[in-house]
Parts: structure tokens; C-alpha cells; sequence
């Protein structure tokens, strides 16, 4: 564990307090993709299988729970909770969230982190990962007003996000000393996706202005 990472772990599960902030104050989910938290359930829930075959630490094995159960519990509000559903903005998340599903899965298939059930899992949970955000973005760029909890909400996921491409650096020059194909590529993929909104986001803070999106 280094600073990098452990900023970035932290980082990760602010951005889902910041979420459930929104969520369970307001009673919202306006402004939200359903089809973006769907995948992280699927991200997590994939990734994490190793807890069935293999003990890291309390650490480890606290942080994937809490990970797998606050993104199904998010999905359930926005899908299920009698007011919170009703705030969801259907007709405007419309992404085919279902065409990244099948490339993450063909891509882990052709391109595992070894062929096994649980590393084809962990490498199609990475590419997944990597793409899990753009109903999300494209979300907010369909409803140009963008709330404050749910732009800290991005801003916090693609921050974790950043630090967790430097903590891989990091730990290449410290002690692997050897590139890590799948998680460096698809980390960068999505540290771009997020190029975009973070230049309008700090623009909307520095100039004291509602976070907007061109469409």
C-alpha cells in the first residue's frame, strides 16, 4: 500500500458517499445514469469474486464489500425505492450500456490476465471499468444542468481514477518494474473519458458558475 493508492481508495469511496448523499437527502436520483451504476455493480461484483478463494486483509476484504454492497444498494434506490425511482431520468439515459458489456467480455476472452475462470472475471471488470462512465457523461451532457453533489459525484470517480494510474506508476519504478498491460491501458482510456468534463468542471468552480456540458 502507497500513498497514491490508498489517496485513490479513499477518493473511490468518497465519491460513492457523495452519491448516496444525493440520494437519500434528497430523495433523488435526478441526474444520474442508471445504466452507469448498473455496470459498476457489475464491475464489482466480477472483480471481486476472489473473496471466495482468497484472504488479502481485513482491509481488502472490508473495502470490496463495502464496493459491491453500496453499488447494488444504489441500483435498487434508483429501481425500486418508491420516491427515489421516481426522480430517474429515463427517457434521457438511453445509452446501449449493453454494447460495452459485450466488447469488455470479448476483449477479456481474447485479451485475459491469464485463462482462468477468475482472471478472464477480474480483466473483463477492468476493461468494464473503463468505459462504465460514459452513460453517465453522456447523461449530463443531454441535461446541461448538473447539480453539485452529482458533478463532485464524477469529479471524485475520475479523480480516483488519476490517482490510481500514478500510484501504477508508482509501483514501477519502486517495486514491479515491469508494465501491467491491461489495468495501464485501461486506466488511461478512462482517465481520457473524463478529460472533458474536468476542464468544464473547474472552469464552473474558478468562475463561481452552474456546471454545464455542451451537448
Amino acid at each position: 500500500m502507497n500513498l497514491f493508492r490508498l489517496a485513490g481508495d479513499v477518493t473511490h469511496l468518497f465519491s460513492i458517499l457523495v452519491l448516496f448523499l444525493k440520494i437519500r437527502s434528497t430523495k433523488s436520483c435526478a441526474g444520474i445514469s442508471l445504466k452507469t451504476q448498473e455496470l459498476y455493480a457489475l464491475v464489482f461484483l466480477t472483480r471481486y469474486l476472489d473473496l471466495i478463494v482468497k484472504y488479502y486483509s481485513v482491509y481488502n476484504t472490508l473495502g470490496k464489500l463495502i464496493f459491491v454492497g453500496t453499488s447494488f444498494a444504489t441500483v435498487w434506490h434508483m429501481r425500486y425505492h418508491k420516491v427515489v425511482k421516481q426522480t430517474y431520468n429515463k427517457d434521457q439515459d438511453t445509452f446501449r450500456h449493453y454494447y460495452l458489456i459485450l466488447l469488455s467480455l470479448g476483449l477479456a476472452l481474447l485479451i485475459p490476465r491469464a485463462f482462468t475462470a477468475i482472471d478472464v472475471l477480474w480483466s473483463f471488470s477492468i476493461y468494464l471499468e473503463a468505459v462504465a462512465i460514459l452513460p453517465q457523461l453522456v447523461l449530463l451532457q443531454r441535461s446541461r444542468n448538473i447539480d453539485n453533489l452529482t458533478g463532485n459525484y464524477v469529479f471524485l470517480l475520475g479523480a480516483y481514477r488519476s490517482l490510481y494510474l500514478v500510484n501504477w506508476i508508482y509501483r514501477f519504478f519502486t517495486e514491479l518494474h515491469r508494465v501491467l498491460w491491461i489495468p495501464w491501458i485501461s486506466g488511461l482510456v478512462q482517465t481520457a473519458l473524463y478529460a472533458d468534463f474536468f476542464y468544464y468542471y473547474i472552469k464552473s468552480w474558478k468562475e463561481h458558475k452552474e456546471l454545464k456540458l455542451p451537448a
